[in-house]
């Protein structure tokens, strides 16, 4: 699945004024390719702003030194983006995953485009460019540079470096292709500094982290002959350890490490009630079909959802689902 990269700059050449997005709980992929393509589209005079639904997760603070992501309703307000031409949403095609933003992306009058490589997909009312065979929006990030006659810098190479290497789980994930190696020796011939980005996002764990890691372990489960396993988080864990939210991101690989496990599924309470999933597979069970069952979404291997109601009742309805496709 190729974009249509000729139709993608014609967009960006006939417009001026851009907002770029991406999805809640933002990860390397979404804000560096945010962060990225911003330089990009100035590089060639175009004005751009950032705003996502939720701040930027303290620990991937490094990748915004600028701190040029905005959130909407605490540094932003909905009427302060009535002059924007177009609104690129990158990283996710799907209404929930886009939080407060969904009412700029209902309400604006601007051109709607989405660059991203996730399979699942909700209608936006945008363009779509997508490649769900990308491993990273950051690598499309990097398409779209070569496509607009833009050199990358090291402002644009770190964020972007950042976005790939996290989501093909530092080049390790079935994703991973020869050419991604090629991208990535471009940004590190544009100034990306690989031991410099692995310190800033491996290297740097609070206590919190490290006890909140200590905790998911600790209530693993493993079922099935050992080929699923599950753990949770629940709120008081957060104050107990100290951890914060955020510091549950990529918690679900050290299930998957499990020798035998095939399905990792981890549910973490959020402040507001209910759960977010987190689903990965190394099996013929492919994760965005799982996580479509409650409203989310992702790619074959990884995915996310959200379920509403209380650990009792979460945890068995989603691990049911889970169960009968592996059966």
């Amino acid at each position: 699945m190729t974009v249509n990269w000729p139709r993608f700059a014609e967009i960006i050449r006939a417009h001026e004024r851009f907002l770029l997005t991406s999805h809640i709980r933002p990860d390397c992929d979404a804000l560096g390719s945010e962060l990225g393509m911003a330089r990009i589209l100035e590089a060639i005079g175009k004005r751009v702003t950032i705003v996502n639904g939720m701040e930027t997760p303290p620990n991937l603070a490094f990748i915004d030194p600028e701190r040029r992501i905005k959130v909407i309703g605490q540094d932003v307000q909905l009427e302060d983006l009535d002059d924007i031409q177009v609104l690129m949403v990158l990283d996710t095609s799907a209404w929930a995953q886009l939080g407060p933003m969904s009412d700029v992306l209902r309400t604006t009058r601007a051109k709607k485009i989405v660059l991203d490589h996730h399979v699942s997909e909700d209608d936006l009312g945008a363009e779509a460019f997508k490649n769900t065979t990308a491993e990273a929006t950051g690598r499309l990030v990097v398409e779209a540079a070569e496509e607009l006659g833009v050199a990358l810098t090291p402002e644009m190479a770190m964020p972007i470096f950042a976005a790939l290497a996290t989501d093909t789980g530092w080049f390790r994930f079935g994703s991973v292709t020869s050419g991604t190696y090629r991208i990535a020796a471009k940004l590190m011939e544009a100034g990306a500094s690989p031991p410099t980005i692995y310190r800033e996002l491996y290297e740097q764990d609070t206590v919190g982290r490290v006890k909140l890691r200590g905790v998911i372990l600790s209530r693993t489960v493993t079922e099935l002959d050992g080929r699923l396993a599950h753990s949770y988080v629940l709120r008081e864990d957060f104050d107990e350890t100290g951890a914060l939210p955020a510091d549950t991101e990529d918690a679900i690989n050290m299930t998957l490490a499990i020798a035998g496990v095939q399905f990792a599924v981890i549910l973490v309470e959020q402040a507001a009630g209910g759960f977010k999933l987190s689903f990965r597979s190394r099996c013929a069970v492919q994760c965005n079909q799982i996580a479509e069952q409650f409203n989310g979404g992702g790619h074959k291997a990884a995915a996310g959802a959200f379920i509403e109601g209380s650990f009792a009742e979460a945890q068995p309805k989603v691990l049911d689902v889970v169960r009968a496709a592996m059966r």
